[in-house]
Formats: C-alpha cells, sequence, structure tokens
C-alpha cells in the first residue's frame, strides 16, 4: 500500500507516522520525491488498516501496490533510482558506467595492473572475484580474504569502487568491510537467507539473475533485499539457460524494456558471461547499451591464456579499451554518457 502525503508535511511528522505503521506491525518505507513525498506500507496485513490512514490530515491518497514485489515496483517509485556509489560513480543516472577486471583475484599485481589499464580505457569500477563459485571442485575456488585485500588496495590506490561476489552470510560481513558493492551471484539468486543478510547491510548490492530465473522471480529476490531495509539495489542480467550451445548462455535482451516499465531499480548487463566468447563480447556490450543497459560489467585479463577463471570470456587490455570507445559512440546515439 501506497501513502501519499500532501505537499509541505514536516520531518516530525513523517517520523510520527512513520512509528504508527510499525505499531500497526507493518514496515514503513519513506520516499521524497521531487513533488511529492510516499510512504511504503509493506506487510502481510497492510491493507486491513487502510481506514486508519484515509482519516489522517496529513494523508492525501492511498494506493494499492498490485505486484507482488512491491517495493521494486513502478508503482511504488516512478523515478528511476540513482545509487551513488561514490563523489564519481552514480549508476541509473545518464551516464553508463563500466565495471571491469579480471574474473578472479590471482595475485595484488595482476589486480592493481588490470585495474589499472581498465581505469585508463574508461572504467570507472573495478571488479574482481575472492569467493568462486565453480562447477568443478578441482577448479581454483578463490583467494579468499587475502584476495578481498588485495582488491581494496586497488581501489584505493586508484580511487575506484571496488565489487567482489558473497557465497554465504559470513561473506556478506567480510565483503562489507572490504569492498564498495557486494555482488550476490547467478547460483545464489534464492539464497533467501543470503539476500536477507544483503539487505541488512547498507553497501550496494549487484544481484544478478539465475540460470533459469524469471523476470518475475529477480524482481522477487530483489524484494527480499529492499524488504529488509537496504534500497541499494542494482539488477543484472548475465544470460540464461536455454537449449542453445553454440554460446554459453543466452542473453536475454528481451528482458531490459520489460524490467525497465516494471522496476525503478538500475540495470546492469554482463554481456561476458551471457555470450562466454571472447571475439562476441564487444558486439553483445554494444547491444547492451543500446536496449537500455545502466552499466556493464565486463571481464578483462592481461593475458586470458593464463587466468585461473573464465580466460576464454575475457578481453584483452587492448580489445577493451577500443571497446571503450566503441560504446561510447553508441551511449551518443541513446542520449546517454559513457566517458568521462
Amino acid at each position: 500500500m501506497i501513502v501519499t502525503l500532501k505537499k509541505g508535511i514536516k520531518k516530525k511528522e513523517i517520523a510520527v507516522l512513520s512509528e504508527k505503521i510499525k505499531a500497526l506491525g507493518c514496515r514503513p518505507y519513506v520516499v521524497k520525491g521531487k513533488d511529492v513525498t510516499i510512504i511504503g506500507v509493506i506487510g502481510e496485513y497492510a491493507k486491513k488498516h487502510k481506514e486508519v490512514f484515509e482519516t489522517m490530515d496529513m494523508v492525501e491518497h492511498i494506493s494499492e501496490i498490485q505486484k507482488p514485489y512491491k517495493l521494486a515496483s513502478r508503482e511504488f517509485k516512478k523515478e528511476n533510482t540513482v545509487i551513488k556509489i561514490n563523489k564519481n560513480v552514480e549508476i541509473g543516472g545518464k551516464r553508463i558506467h563500466v565495471i571491469a577486471g579480471p574474473c578472479a583475484i590471482e595475485s595484488e599485481d595482476l589486480m592493481i595492473r588490470t585495474a589499472k589499464m581498465v581505469k585508463d580505457a574508461g572504467a570507472t569500477v573495478i571488479r574482481g572475484g575472492a569467493f568462486k563459485p565453480r562447477s568443478s571442485p578441482y577448479a581454483f575456488q578463490g583467494l579468499g580474504e587475502k584476495g578481498l585485500k588485495y582488491i581494496k588496495e586497488s581501489g584505493k590506490k586508484l580511487c575506484m569502487p571496488t565489487v567482489s561476489e558473497a557465497m554465504t552470510i559470513e561473506q556478506v560481513n567480510l565483503l562489507s568491510k572490504y569492498c564498495d558493492i557486494i555482488q550476490i551471484g547467478a547460483r545464489n539468486i534464492q539464497n533467501y537467507d543470503l539476500l536477507k543478510a544483503a539487505g541488512e547491510q547498507k553497501k550496494p548490492v549487484l544481484l544478478k539473475r539465475g540460470l533459469a530465473t524469471t523476470v518475475k522471480e529477480l524482481l522477487l529476490s530483489a524484494e527480499y533485499i529492499l524488504s529488509r531495509g537496504n534500497s541499494n539495489v542494482m539488477l543484472c542480467e548475465r544470460g540464461i539457460r536455454t537449449f542453445e550451445d553454440s554460446t554459453r548462455f543466452t542473453m536475454d535482451l528481451n528482458a531490459i524494456p520489460v524490467l525497465k516499465k516494471l522496476t525503478h531499480l538500475p540495470l546492469i548487463l554482463d554481456p561476458s558471461h551471457g555470450i562466454g566468447i571472447r571475439e562476441h563480447i564487444g558486439a553483445m556490450a554494444k547491444a547492451c547499451v543500446a536496449v537500455g543497459a545502466d552499466g556493464l560489467i565486463i571481464e578483462v585479463h592481461p593475458r586470458p591464456e593464463e587466468a585461473l577463471s573464465d580466460g576464454p570470456q575475457s578481453l584483452f587490455p587492448s580489445q577493451f579499451k577500443i571497446l571503450m570507445e566503441e560504446l561510447n559512440l553508441i551511449a551518443k546515439a541513446v542520449d546517454r554518457e559513457l566517458l568521462a
């Protein structure tokens, strides 16, 4: 249920109303727009309290949210959410931000060198996996906390925010100490305890769509994070599993305009995983920008043939630099910005 307040309502009055909502066994979510302030009243029995709010002088009108994902829906918030990572990175606005780096953090030297290369090409956020969910138990599983220290140091030296993936509740707390953005990977999209933990800390969350997850299921997973109080959620389309086996996954570009209509949350697209073949990543990255991405996440490695994870889909730094210049042209064509 959405409670729209009259113009000129003071903070003290909003606080009183929020406490009233809590006393009724519901959760209040205050959103201050350009013209109006609304309060989302979330709870299993929120609708039965509708008459209570209708009698209040400060209330302009009340409407119900029809979608099962309440806080993620356009019904709850019509304006696009813009997530501020630092003073230079705001995801969801006019500028398209590119997150880049190696799939896995392999060493301190490689992490810093790769981060410098992608920054020089125009990337604004560093990526790198410290905990790696691999199909084979014998594959490289990541450096753990040591890897997080390496990516944090890289971000500090280059003044760039960082993102890495958490696979467990304990890792959420650990990553919140080292990284600016916490990623929930495709294989954990419906790990609800993990989603709740991500929602109970304050760092922005990059939520990747699962291999066989519908758009509705993706939004409901985001709702778990939002409902715990963390409003800084970015959705990531990274390809879904279909009958097609000529590419790693099938990049579901159809989902982007659909999601843009259904949700106010920023959309990040991952062409590296979406197609999984180095020579085709550039074409898919351009398509991602054209279709409405708010950001891209691209794997880059100085020696992909020696990479401990995802070498075949990692771009050489020289390829990434050329791609960034090409993406900038596409961004301008759709009235967006990419390179500063």
